[in-house]
């Protein structure tokens, strides 16, 4: 399976963030995608650079106000104030119920407020490289696999930041382009009637469901830890099922944190059985992998043996797919659990 990776991604390198009340060092860090290249190549797997421009279907995808504030952010917070760029931002207000959003304010933090859904994704100099370049990687995959060139049937985008929690119109959860709403919008435009997308993050995709949630030409399914006591708290419950001509094209299957292995693939099994109903053409999965038990920030017990089982049972389900990277927080383990999950598939 060919990997596109994004060679940018260490442009996007912040040194803190807060976590419960703390502020330490970044879980989201460069090492992440550092690792996974590397047992990649360690153990044969090709990698390409991006061939596709994003910037049509990002368009598709995202606000033309959001990828403005997005591409001028860093920019504008050094203008700011002197010595703004030895500084990272951080929002400190945000637009909750009874304030208008419709009016973006002339002061950078508020703008970053408005586009924020946390004060967890700290910006850099590097960001928008960063994830502009992960979004031509996801739609490079896409493309790959759509044309079915070679008999590629699947494709890795192996990228960073993440993508999963970002809207259409905000950041958050380390995430600010989302990364397997390009690839499925890319599959779409290439000729895809319909499309599934399976996130298997510890952390529900709420901005993937956001984007896609009154759509039917998408389907969305999550396996993902309760929103009850785990971020991001506010989507990700059960009766979310989707809106307009996209209700029933959203299954959220939340769980409990500590969840064994056995409880987690019998949700996989689940979803599983609904792609393929759904009858879509291709599949995308957003492949988290802070499900592993030695995650820092998560609380399930996938082991990595697991992961090839995860990716055997995807190559199962017998479609064109492309693997977007998301979460996973043990940086070292990272790279075997994610060459586990295409080695899987591939021997399926």
């Amino acid at each position: 399976m060919i990997t596109f990776f994004n060679d940018s991604h260490q442009a996007h390198a912040p040194e803190f963030e807060f976590f419960r009340g703390e502020r330490v060092p970044c879980f989201e860090t460069p090492a992440r995608a550092d690792h996974v290249k590397a047992s990649l190549v360690a153990r044969g797997h090709a990698l390409q650079r991006s061939q596709t421009d994003s910037a049509a279907v990002l368009s598709r995808v995202h606000s033309p106000r959001y990828l403005a504030f997005l591409e001028n952010a860093w920019r504008d917070w050094c203008g700011q104030a002197p010595g703004n760029e030895q500084r990272q931002p951080f929002p400190s207000v945000w637009p909750v119920r009874s304030l208008r959003s419709d009016i973006e304010p002339l002061d950078f933090v508020a703008r970053l407020g408005l586009y924020s859904m946390d004060n967890g994704s700290p910006l850099a100099a590097g960001t928008w490289t960063a994830a502009r370049a992960g979004a031509d990687a996801a739609a490079s995959a896409a493309t790959l696999v759509a044309a079915g060139k070679n008999g590629e049937r699947a494709a890795f985008c192996c990228s960073r930041p993440p993508g999963h929690h970002a809207g259409a119109d905000f950041m958050g959860g380390y995430c600010f382009l989302n990364n397997a709403a390009v690839a499925a919008q890319t599959l779409l435009d290439a000729g895809a009637a319909r499309v599934a997308i399976l996130d298997v993050d510890y952390h529900h995709g709420n901005g993937t469901q956001s984007i896609f949630y009154d759509r039917a030409d998408v389907l969305f399914v999550s396996l993902h830890g309760d929103p009850l006591t785990e971020y991001p708290f506010y989507l990700g419950h059960a009766d979310e099922t989707g809106s307009g001509n996209g209700t029933g094209f959203n299954l959220n299957l939340p769980l409990s944190a500590g969840c064994t292995a056995e409880h987690w693939f019998d949700a996989l099994e689940h979803a599983c059985l609904r792609i393929t109903r759904f009858g879509g053409d291709a599949l995308v999965v957003s492949l988290g992998l802070d499900t592993f038990a030695e995650d820092p920030i998560s609380k399930f017990a996938l082991q990595s043996a697991d992961f090839t089982r995860l990716g055997k049972r995807l190559g199962a389900v017998g479609l064109p797919t492309v693997f977007v990277l998301e979460g996973g927080y043990a940086a070292v383990a990272l790279g075997t659990n994610a060459a586990n999950v295409i080695e899987g598939f591939e021997d399926f």
